[in-house]
């Protein structure tokens, strides 16, 4: 059995895909309310504690936890890190990866595992948390992933960081689609019910049309989330001329809206995986969001589909938190294979000395 500590818990994700993986939490951590609701609503067995991480003493720790977790895992706050508008190296919610270092060292776990944006890389941070955790006597591995390549209809690209103190460096699974199997948008929601801007359904109208389809449904017997923004008629008007996949220059120009980037104002292409859902999934002036044939943008309900969240899974507070939260969150689909990458063997290889090292280990003195 594989234990975790799972910090910046969120709504739930993380560990949602852990456990289906079949690891066991030992704990949670997160400083949102809405968030820890729905994860104690859809994760019961789950203690989860809000609570600000950086107060997180070792006393309150093990009070928390009944064990040594094997694994502290969680995703950092990671806004100054985005690759989304401007990236400020000093942001203080870039310390709080500090925080996760501080636990990591009071709790000494086997490994760890953190999730952020790829702006980490692209600032050169890497190095950085490496070098942050390497005097506690962990073998760091970075490697960049895409949630398509394991399953996921969504081409959102994060980098992981995983902690050994066995020795050993983690290579990370090989992807289970290729990029002529990815699941597109319209296999994770083609089958949810037709919305006109501002509508709200909590019924299916078929049958599931797709195994992704069927395999998120589960037994559900209520639709939780599928409430469309209600958008101006201008609004509605304008995106109407938006063809499957297409963007604002279909638009008219006396129906242009006036506000917006270059990327806003486009629709998904129902033919292939989403890029990456955002908080403003329900808003058509957000990065590709607009449904791929309706007048609107996504409900909170087709953006957890997107991620991999099951349709029982059910999201607390209204609907701008639950969209906040979504996006947020991690996929459990993707979580799950890398939770399962990780107990397996296989997945793992000795870390290599440097030649200084084996210089060293042979009795050599370096730089004499």
């Amino acid at each position: 059995m594989t234990t975790f500590l799972d910090l910046f818990c969120g709504a739930g994700g993380l560990s949602l895909g852990l456990s289906q993986a079949g690891w066991t939490a030992l704990g949670s951590v997160d400083h949102w309310s809405d968030a820890t609701s729905t994860y104690r609503t859809n994760l019961p067995g789950h203690t989860c504690e809000e609570a600000e991480v950086q107060n997180l003493s070792a006393s309150r720790l093990a009070a928390l936890l009944d064990d040594q977790p094997d694994w502290v895992v969680g995703g950092p706050p990671c806004q100054g890190f985005s690759t989304v508008g401007r990236r400020e190296r000093e942001d203080p919610r870039n310390r709080l990866v500090r925080e996760f270092h501080r636990i990591v060292g009071i709790l000494e776990p086997k490994g760890f595992l953190i999730e952020n944006v790829t702006g980490l890389r692209d600032m050169r941070f890497v190095r950085e948390i490496v070098a942050l955790f390497e005097p506690l006597g962990y073998e760091v591995g970075s490697f960049v992933l895409a949630a398509a390549d394991y399953g996921v209809p969504q081409l959102r690209r994060r980098i992981l960081f995983v902690g050994s103190r066995e020795g050993r460096v983690f290579t990370p699974p090989a992807p289970t689609h290729a990029p002529d199997r990815y699941v597109t948008v319209w296999e994770a929601i083609g089958d949810l019910p037709e919305l006109q801007p501002g509508e709200e359904r909590t019924g299916y109208v078929g049958p599931p049309q797709t195994d992704y389809q069927a395999a998120l449904r589960q037994d559900s017997d209520v639709l939780q989330g599928h409430v469309a923004s209600a958008h101006p008629p201008h609004l509605v008007e304008a995106i109407s001329y938006i063809p499957d996949g297409g963007n604002r220059r279909s638009i008219p120009p006396e129906h242009q809206p006036r506000s917006g980037f270059h990327n806003s104002y486009s629709r998904l292409d129902s033919k292939a995986p989403a890029v990456a859902v955002t908080q403003n999934m329900g808003k058509p002036s957000g990065t590709r969001c607009i449904h791929p044939f309706q007048h609107r943008g996504l409900t909170a309900r087709e953006g957890a589909r997107l991620q991999g969240f099951p349709d029982t899974f059910h999201f607390s507070g209204g609907i701008t938190s639950q969209r906040l939260q979504i996006a947020n969150a991690v996929s459990p689909i993707f979580a799950r294979q890398i939770a399962l990458a990780l107990q397996d063997d296989e997945h793992w290889v000795a870390d290599e000395p440097t030649q200084a090292e084996q210089l060293e280990l042979a009795g050599f003195a370096v730089g004499s």
